[in-house]
């Protein structure tokens, strides 16, 4: 296959997981060359995702480098052909390719979980509410710019009504519940949509009150896009910059999943956080 200039986070990403199998087996690029056939440019253009590779072909890379991981094999299988014609594609040329390539990320997702302490998770905002984000964004952004990002969150919620959507775990602070985004009559809309969002049986929000005596987070917002296998699990950090940072490292992950497993332990119960978003409806 020809090779690809500009490789999405998901071909960047198998490369990634190849060279770490090529790396584990102790070979180096000249020895898996050898290995495979071909010339060490071909490994690299294939661990940096810039070279296309059929499902049979990952499988004989696998093998040469001893991996027996079956569930593994299979879902790097899987990562393989051209890239999707999805529908973010059309905003590639719009908007940054780490917010294109994170929908891509949700597209594919087994699961979805995120933790938030200053906003409403992105998936479970109105229109308005991400209109006034956005409106609030320094330096301001242009009106075009406005609604490029607007419409692209607006699909990437698409995920969570499709057939057979993946489970959604959001955890969001009660100051991201009071904040006054686009004034009184959005912060209502927002709290409906949010509490109406909850009751979906894929979704599930939690919230941790200003009275939770321990709080596991530094309020740093984070994506944790679980994969089909635990290797290929993801962690996206939004930037003050506003961009994505990804981070897939083994020890990475863990240590999120970790952070995760906390906030929800000390957050109120799904039943409980609809009984508090519905309070602060009633006093807004």
């Amino acid at each position: 296959m020809p090779p690809t200039n500009n490789p999405t986070l998901r071909l960047r990403r198998l490369g990634a997981e190849l060279r770490k199998l090529r790396e584990r087996a102790g070979f180096t690029v000249t020895e898996a060359a050898a290995q495979l056939g071909v010339n060490q440019g071909r490994v690299s253009m294939i661990e940096t995702g810039r070279s296309s590779l059929s499902a049979d072909r990952v499988r004989a890379v696998a093998s040469a480098y001893d991996c027996s991981d079956e569930a593994l094999i299979d879902a790097l299988a899987a990562m393989t052909g051209r890239r999707t014609r999805g529908w973010w594609e059309e905003y590639r040329e719009h908007l940054p390719a780490a917010l294109v390539d994170l929908a891509e990320l949700e597209h594919h997702a087994a699961g979805l979980r995120v933790a938030l302490a200053m906003h409403i998770p992105a998936l479970l905002q109105t229109t308005d509410h991400a209109r006034a984000l956005f409106r609030a964004v320094v330096p301001p952004m242009r009106q075009y710019e406005i609604e490029h990002r607007l419409t692209h969150r607006i699909k990437r919620q698409g995920v969570l009504h499709r057939e057979n959507p993946p489970p959604y775990s959001a955890i969001t602070h009660e100051s991201a519940l009071r904040m006054g985004f686009g004034g009184p009559d959005v912060k209502r809309g927002q709290l409906k949509h949010l509490l109406g969002m909850s009751e979906l049986p894929n979704v599930t929000v939690q919230v941790i009150p200003f009275d939770t005596e321990y709080y596991p987070s530094t309020g740093q917002s984070f994506d944790y896009i679980v994969g089909p296998v635990p290797q290929l699990d993801t962690v996206q950090l939004d930037t003050h910059h506003g961009g994505c940072g990804f981070l897939d490292a083994e020890a990475q992950l863990s240590k999120y999943r970790a952070v995760l497993d906390h906030m929800e332990s000390c957050a109120l119960g799904p039943a409980e956080s609809r009984d508090f978003i519905q309070s602060l409806i009633q006093d807004t």
